[in-house]
């Protein structure tokens, strides 16, 4: 029998119980809090993310993950003589997709690196995916093959509920957040080849908002992978994630509805109260 290693960077937001299910390797990636360097789910967590911007207004930063250090995760499972295939979130969102393709070449050897176009969950949902076909008994080379076409059919998306932290990191004007305050606006957010980018605004509370984004996502999407989606939140008020949840149950059929807390990297860019709904297409 093969053995294949899933390996992924910090980005994909699964859980600790996920990741030990699926004996995957975790490469964090560094998170800069003022002058502190930390690591991404070690000793850095999202509540202290959101808990430095309330006490400084300064958004953190993230260093990607250098050819290095993948060379050095890399090298230690090509000497067991394992087969790897690593994901990293989407080449156009950081450049650590780029470093571990040049680590993959410098090594040689079976290392296939997936650019997973996508963030988070929809990350996380690629790894899923492939340790399924695992435990199907799918060959390396299958799997692969799989994985060129998966990351297309990955439908990332939140509803972000204050454009501040945008504003502050570059990716929205002054004039979009002073207007989103006044007219009370909640942006949905989708990938977009690799790219987030605004796809639609909703008007008015939150929990109004998330039912109309549910309801757009079942309208757009009525074909798609019933295994599994995510749920996933910076650190967002439980009614407004059981509202997601439990609307997400009546208008989908997934087999399985996994909640899911967004890791540093994406709390640091939406901050509070950001819930999406991720899932496969067909």
């Amino acid at each position: 029998m093969e053995k294949i290693k899933l390996i992924s960077d910090s980005t994909c937001d699964l859980t600790p119980e996920q990741v030990k299910t699926m004996d995957i390797e975790i490469v964090p990636a560094e998170i800069i809090l003022g002058t502190e360097t930390h690591t991404d789910g070690v000793d850095i967590v999202p509540k202290d993310v959101l808990d430095f911007y309330d006490r400084t207004g300064m958004l953190p930063k993230t260093s990607a993950i250098n050819s290095e250090r993948y060379k050095q995760v890399f090298s230690r499972y090509l000497a067991q003589g394992y087969k790897i295939i690593h994901f990293d979130i989407s080449s156009k969102a950081s450049a650590m997709h780029v470093n571990a393709k040049a680590a993959a070449q410098e090594l040689g050897g079976d290392i296939y690196v997936v650019d997973s176009k996508s963030l988070s969950s929809g990350q996380g949902l690629l790894i899923m995916k492939t340790y399924d076909m695992m435990q199907e008994g799918k060959t390396y080379e299958e799997i692969c093959e799989a994985l060129k076409v998966l990351p297309d059919k990955v439908q990332t998306s939140f509803v972000v509920d204050t454009l501040e932290f945008l504003h502050k990191g570059g990716r929205c004007s002054l004039a979009a957040l002073m207007g989103a305050k006044l007219l009370k606006l909640h942006p949905y957010v989708a990938m977009f080849d690799g790219q987030l980018k605004a796809k639609k605004k909703y008007a008015g509370n939150m929990p109004r908002c998330l039912n109309s984004y549910i309801r757009d996502l079942a309208s757009e999407y009525t074909s798609y992978d019933r295994t599994r989606c995510f749920i996933t939140h910076t650190l967002a008020d439980q009614e407004l994630v059981d509202q997601v949840i439990n609307l997400t149950k009546e208008l989908f059929s997934f087999d399985e509805v996994l909640e899911s807390v967004a890791g540093c990297t994406v709390t640091s860019h939406c901050g509070y109260n950001t819930i999406g709904l991720l899932f496969i297409t067909e």
